[in-house]
């Protein structure tokens, strides 16, 4: 396999050997901080009908739709409008709209204060009920990939489900609405994720890319109906660089796709607020010093990362 070809991993062959699954995992993300995963058992209707209420929601008038927008909320729950998330260090911002959805947390539950409760569109019925169970699906999957994680560093594979319980994840919806000529901008600049990993759907269409550790950016093309799962900036720093946050980017498409738009939905899998980021011992080696001797919780990293991608 080329060294610029992302392999596509089964989700069958963790059953049957846990150990070669995160190993093959493990070795994707350690040389790309990517990896493509099918068979992952998502039920594609629910898919299909969580798509179905985003493309509903984005259809919407414009003043509708931001009548969900919460000023000054981070761009934590509900609808973030086109033309304001940037990525780090941009001058220009993305060509873009998402809607946010968070973990459902219980009257009194510690973490409520880190995590504002959801908004539901009152114009699309099922919105709710078909958004919310992808959510949950995505959550759980997440924790199974989180286990060959810890298998592949080395670490107890339970060491993460403590980590994530009622983590602060956030499940988005993403339109790119279709280009117009000669666009002032890209769709997605390049930037890496903040949390712990990625799970994205919708990749299939065109313009996603990473860049290789030798400075050239690649597609990244999984079969119909996979997963790419990819390293956030949380988990590059727990692990001293072990397995790296990659840049990736949604180009802008061709001229003969520039009229069509583009959906996905990734889920952004994050440690609980408290949890402490702190480098992995088994990380830290004489040729791999601890880069970050100072430890900081999640909630404290993802507030300073919002700060950078101007959503606060």
């Amino acid at each position: 396999m080329p060294l610029s070809t992302l392999p596509s991993l089964s989700m069958h062959d963790r059953v049957a050997d846990p150990t070669a699954f995160a190993q093959a995992i493990g070795d994707s993300y350690a040389r790309f901080g990517f990896a493509i995963v099918r068979d992952h058992g998502l039920d594609a209707a629910l898919i299909a009908r969580a798509l179905d209420a985003a493309k509903a929601f984005f259809a919407l008038p414009d003043e509708a739709k931001r009548r969900y927008h919460v000023a000054g909320g981070g761009g934590q729950r509900g609808y973030v409008p086109f033309g304001i998330e940037a990525a780090k260090g941009a001058d220009k911002v993305d060509l873009k709209e998402f809607w946010h959805v968070g973990r459902e947390l219980p009257p009194g539950h510690r973490y409520r204060a880190a995590m504002p409760d959801n908004l539901w569109p009152d114009e699309i019925p099922t919105f709710q009920a078909d958004v919310y169970a992808l959510y949950a699906a995505l959550d759980a999957l997440g924790v199974q990939l989180l286990d060959s994680i810890a298998r592949y560093l080395g670490i107890r594979p339970d060491f993460f489900i403590d980590a994530v319980r009622d983590g602060n994840s956030v499940l988005r919806l993403l339109h790119y609405p279709p280009m117009p000529p000669n666009p002032a901008g890209m769709r997605a600049e390049a930037h890496e994720d903040i949390n712990a990993i990625t799970l994205l759907l919708g990749a299939e269409e065109a313009g996603l890319q990473l860049l290789t550790r030798e400075g050239e950016w690649i597609d990244v093309a999984p079969p119909e109906g996979a997963l790419v799962v990819n390293m956030g900036d949380m988990l590059q720093r727990l692990t001293n660089h072990v397995l790296p946050s990659t840049s990736h980017r949604v180009r802008n498409p061709s001229a003969d796709r520039a009229h069509l738009p583009r959906y996905s939905i990734p889920f952004f899998l994050h440690f609980a607020p408290d949890f402490m980021i702190e480098t992995l011992p088994s990380c830290i080696t004489p040729d791999n010093l601890n880069r970050y001797p100072a430890p900081i919780t999640a909630q404290d990293f993802l507030l300073e990362r919002l700060r950078e991608i101007r959503l606060t």
